[in-house]
């Protein structure tokens, strides 16, 4: 039986991979797509991740879509209203017709000879058992995130098998877990761990952060007062792209600053600590870290919720670094032990390239790697194959609707000269490769030698600026000397 064949396939049913069909249905209408997910349901991260308080840290009027303004009283959403919202785009626009479930693709191979990719996947029945199918496209569109999906990060920890309460990671959380009056660590000093502790914390008889060392966090309020008032008043599309232009340019704003003035900007968050935590509280050791502003992700905490259950002792943070696991807890470094029922391993992501799926053009594997990215979602010699990835420094969303209409751009423009072939070729010997990622956080440092390059210049640079970019690919050449096309 012949492989079914469509112009072009989307990876992926989660925010990036539903704005993406979104996108191909309003600008390319007469390009058959299909979007293979590898899960039962739509919503990627926001269906995946189940751990207690699970939210954005970004606000809605950024990480919403361009094109579906977000309508909720909260800017920093709750995951659940998040997948909500995800879902209802794709229901709106016909889009959840067009997704294979339970379609993991492991690999997919280019020829050149016939202008076209074909994809493997790996289909579960009902029944649990597993077969590979085959898909052909033209194009190959990959949204399936950055990060392993199968499981997190967790380190090697001495002890662990002593430990005799539960031990969970928070990317494969129990349902059945009750920690309702229990003593929970929680180890991570990172988004998740600063969403998990106050919100455990409401019902758990304590929660203790456990961090080798602190992050900067920030306190913002769940509710955006302006941008509700201006919703009364004015249209619902023209509040949202107001509030959003607002915010984009203040992020901008502040991430430069943070680049230009760190020790400035370092004084502004501390302070904001100090005052919501009050003068006895040990900012120093627990709340200030040893990099500057933006080396790391910043964590935000909607209403201050973490540092309202530290002063409440319903939460503590602790800092230091672990010896051992022991049958009743954590002994560290100090000889000082922690007790506890539960222990949740909030240790981040394990990063891979386009969801893991191996990559063959022309019978040779492509090792990503040795490539460098163009545009940020295309790879040198690649041809035919987008990947939505977001900004490390802004919402994910405001990249992704970017390289969305790009793609679209693309395609529209291959259609109209006739082309069946689009790749990124570096012919330039002055471009010099570096990584990709500047930031100093684990999870990066883990896999940065196995992450595509940057270029030192334009358009193999990654700027991380979403004025630049809306320059570059919603106005600029498609063109532009670099693609190649036949």
């Amino acid at each position: 039986m012949p492989a079914e064949h469509f112009d072009v396939l989307i990876v992926g049913a989660g925010l990036s991979g539903i704005g993406a069909a979104y996108h191909l249905t309003h600008k390319c209408p007469a390009k058959r797509f299909a979007i293979l997910e590898g899960r039962e349901a739509i919503g990627g991260t926001w269906d995946l991740f189940r751990y207690p308080g699970v939210r954005s840290d970004s606000d809605m009027f950024t990480l919403g879509y361009s094109f579906k303004p977000w309508t909720e009283p909260k800017a920093i959403a709750d995951g659940p209203q998040i997948l909500n919202y995800v879902r209802q785009t794709a229901i709106e626009n016909g889009i959840d017709q067009k997704i294979r479930f339970n379609h993991r693709v492991r690999r997919a191979e280019w020829s050149s000879a016939e202008a076209c990719w074909t994809v493997e996947a790996e289909r579960r029945a009902g029944d649990g058992t597993t077969g590979t199918v085959r898909f052909t496209c033209n194009f190959l569109f990959m949204c399936a995130g950055y990060y392993k999906y199968e499981a997190g990060y967790l380190p090697e920890f001495k002890g662990a098998a002593d430990f005799k309460g539960r031990l969970v990671h928070p990317q494969q959380w129990p349902q059945d877990l009750d920690y309702a009056g229990k003593r929970v660590i929680v180890i991570g000093s990172g988004a998740t761990a600063v969403t998990l502790v106050p919100s455990m914390a409401k019902t758990a008889a304590h929660v203790t952060m456990l961090q080798r060392s602190p992050t900067y966090v920030v306190s913002r309020p769940a509710q955006d007062a302006l941008a509700n008032r201006l919703r009364r008043h004015l249209p619902a599309s023209l509040a949202y792209q107001l509030i959003r232009w607002r915010n984009v340019l203040f992020s901008m704003y502040f991430f430069q600053l943070s680049r230009r003035k760190p020790l400035a900007v370092k004084d502004l968050i501390l302070r904001g600590v100090r005052a919501a935590l009050g003068p006895g509280y040990d900012v120093a050791t627990h709340f200030t870290p040893r990099y500057n502003p933006w080396d790391q992700r910043l964590c935000l905490v909607p209403d201050g919720d973490l540092f309202r259950a530290i002063r409440e002792k319903r939460a503590s943070v602790a800092t230091a670094e672990i010896d051992t696991f022991t049958e009743k807890g954590i002994r560290l470094k100090d000889g000082s032990e922690l007790e506890a029922d539960i222990i949740v391993t909030a240790t981040g992501l394990v990063l891979q390239v386009l969801g893991g799926t191996e990559v063959v053009v022309d019978g040779r594997k492509v090792d990503f790697a040795n490539t460098l990215n163009y545009k940020g979602m295309m790879y040198s010699d690649v041809p035919n194959l987008a990947a939505a990835l977001g900004y490390t420094n802004a919402s994910w969303t405001l990249k992704c609707d970017l390289t969305c209409d790009y793609v679209c751009r693309l395609l529209n423009y291959m259609d109209r000269h006739g082309y069946k072939q689009c790749r990124p070729h570096n012919d330039d010997p002055t471009v010099a490769p570096q990584p990709s990622l500047n930031f100093t956080s684990g999870y990066v440092q883990r896999s940065i030698a196995q992450l595509p390059k940057q270029g030192s210049k334009r358009p193999w640079r990654l700027y991380q600026n979403y004025a630049l970019d809306i320059v570059s690919l919603r106005f600029g050449k498609v063109d532009d000397g670099v693609m190649r096309y036949s």
